[in-house]
């Protein structure tokens, strides 16, 4: 049975997103398939209602589009308070479209996500990106930064089933 499971790296400017599908997920024999990566992305001389309601709405889109059993988001963590407030209105929103779709959703932090692709929490962000194009079997490393961080949540979330 095959199960999709949709990584969001969740940002105002720049949503990262991750699409995979495991085949056989209950045997040590899974395979990972690619469905698909990118960015929601807001220009930043945007109203930010404009920007907000462009995530809804292209985050619907997208969830139509990959139908996933499951999403996987990044934790909130703190490292600007400027930042992590505009970041935390865009995760209400991603919630919202999440709740509306009835999606059951799975939380990781940085370290975890580091932790579950590399073995090191403390990884740094290149060594997770090889880990994402190792584990799908790609020639080079997604781009941009965001989108391969969506497929490196969207990875620990099948690694942690």
């Amino acid at each position: 049975m095959a199960q999709r499971i949709l990584g969001l790296d969740p940002g105002l400017a720049s949503l990262g997103f991750g699409s995979i599908q495991v085949e056989d997920s209950s045997t040590q024999h899974s395979q990972l398939q690619l469905i698909d990566f990118g960015i929601i992305k807001t220009p930043a001389d945007t109203d930010l209602g404009q920007r907000l309601q462009t995530i809804y709405e292209d985050l619907h889109h997208l969830i139509t589009e990959v139908q996933p059993d499951l999403v996987a988001l990044e934790k909130l963590f703190f490292y600007r308070m400027g930042n992590t407030i505009l970041v935390a209105q865009a995760r209400g929103v991603i919630l919202l479209v999440l709740a509306q779709h009835h999606l059951p959703i799975v939380e990781f932090t940085p370290a975890q996500i580091k932790q579950a692709l590399t073995g090191h929490g403390a990884a740094d962000k290149q060594a997770v990106q090889a880990a994402v194009a190792r584990e799908l079997s790609l020639d080079c490393i997604p781009r941009p930064d965001d989108a391969a961080d969506g497929l490196a949540i969207a990875i620990t979330a099948w690694f942690q089933q």
